[in-house]
């Protein structure tokens, strides 16, 4: 069984070890707001979302990590429904995310899991690849 819970600043050593290139102050700030969510089983961490919002106002999920050997296994649709259910009830109406053009099986993940694609933007001396961008209609 998978629980999901907000991080606290016990879980930040932990996420800067598997949220890597974040960094410290990143992953620190990031608990502080409350945006990222831990999939628990068996009392321990197996995997991470991390969120923020575009503009500021659309929950837009940055990244999605479930540990190797928990893979496949219903972790993060957990996580991903879990991040959902809050982001309603925060009165979202609108799910953003977003991956590199190159990489196939994220794409599929999100589309099936009712996301559409919604566009590209190229980030020349950030990524060698284009970033497509994935909406979600929630309200």
């Amino acid at each position: 069984m998978v629980e999901v819970a907000r991080a606290g600043r016990a879980d930040i050593d932990w996420l800067v070890r598997e949220d890597a290139s974040s960094g410290e102050a990143w992953v620190s700030r990031c608990v502080a707001l409350g945006e990222y969510l831990l999939a628990w089983q068996a009392g321990e961490i197996v995997g991470f979302l991390r969120f923020s919002r575009f503009w500021g106002r659309v929950p837009y999920m940055e990244m999605i990590r479930v540990l190797p050997e928990h893979r496949r296994s219903g972790v993060g649709t957990a996580l991903f429904l879990a991040w959902e259910e809050a982001m309603r009830g925060d009165g979202a109406r609108l799910l953003m995310t977003s991956s590199e053009c190159d990489e196939s099986r994220p794409q599929d993940w999100h589309c099936r899991n009712g996301f559409c694609e919604t566009g590209a933007i190229e980030l020349p001396g950030l990524q060698s690849v284009p970033e497509v961008f994935f909406v979600k209609r929630i309200a």
